[in-house]
């Protein structure tokens, strides 16, 4: 317990899924939460008052658009003007996206990069510069084994995923000097409401190549996010932890 107390802890996409359980397990380790969402969301405010209260921590809200990189330069700036130190980064949020190439519109490959790679750097532009000053901090991205392993019907989530992946290496490379470590969650999938979009043969086919015959659960996520936002995993960065139920 309490491996995060003193810690600022910045994650994105809180509302539901694997995002509101990496919330709620960083709270529990004592971290503050700056918890970042699409829109303000009403049933939302009553859940962080009642967590503050419950854990002794305090959590901020900060809404903005990953498909608009406007809101997210004002939502920035504003985390600026609070002027406290972040030494967690979680780029949880993101887009799903399925269909074979000659399916997939050169619209629907931006929106998918937009919400899933660039919107990911210009938020990591911006907290990095403050841990960079603090010479500290854990930024901690949400990759996807399907941007390890190629699939068919890829072309748009997967390929913004190894991007992220990518993304993740080249970083600790430059922030490293900085006491700066950065590294990248790859799940397959979860039992979130991505998967209870997915065509029925297509989830059941995915929990069949699994080694454990079973979807994850944003729970199991969460413990790998906090193992790499704590001192347990100190001396890691620049890596992708597959949590996959042997792929």
């Amino acid at each position: 317990m309490n491996k995060l107390k003193g810690k600022t802890a910045l994650i994105t996409g809180c509302n539901r899924g694997i995002g509101r359980a990496i919330m709620e397990l960083f709270m529990q380790e004592g971290a503050d939460i700056i918890a970042c969402t699409r829109k303000n969301i009403t049933d939302l405010q009553s859940y962080y008052k009642q967590s503050e209260d419950k854990y002794g921590v305090s959590i901020r809200s900060l809404v903005f658009d990953l498909a608009d990189e406007e809101s997210i330069k004002t939502a920035m700036k504003e985390l600026y003007s609070w002027k406290i130190q972040i030494d967690i980064l979680v780029n949880n949020a993101g887009i799903p996206a399925g269909g074979f190439l000659i399916m997939t519109s050169m619209q629907k490959l931006k929106e998918v990069f937009q919400a899933n790679y660039f919107s990911q750097v210009l938020i990591t532009q911006y907290v990095v510069k403050m841990m960079m000053k603090q010479k500290r901090g854990s930024i901690i991205f949400l990759s996807s084994v399907m941007g390890l392993d190629a699939r068919a019907g890829g072309t748009a989530y997967g390929a913004s995923k190894a991007a992220l992946a990518l993304f993740t290496k080249s970083l600790s490379k430059e922030v490293g000097l900085y006491n700066i470590r950065v590294n990248a969650i790859a799940p397959n999938l979860i039992d979130t409401e991505m998967a209870q979009l997915m065509e029925e043969k297509s989830l059941a086919d995915m929990i069949r190549s699994s080694s454990l015959k079973r979807l994850g659960n944003p729970d199991e996520i969460a413990k790998t996010a906090l193992f790499l936002a704590c001192e347990d995993s100190s001396y890691i960065t620049g890596q992708i932890i597959r949590a996959d139920g042997g792929m």
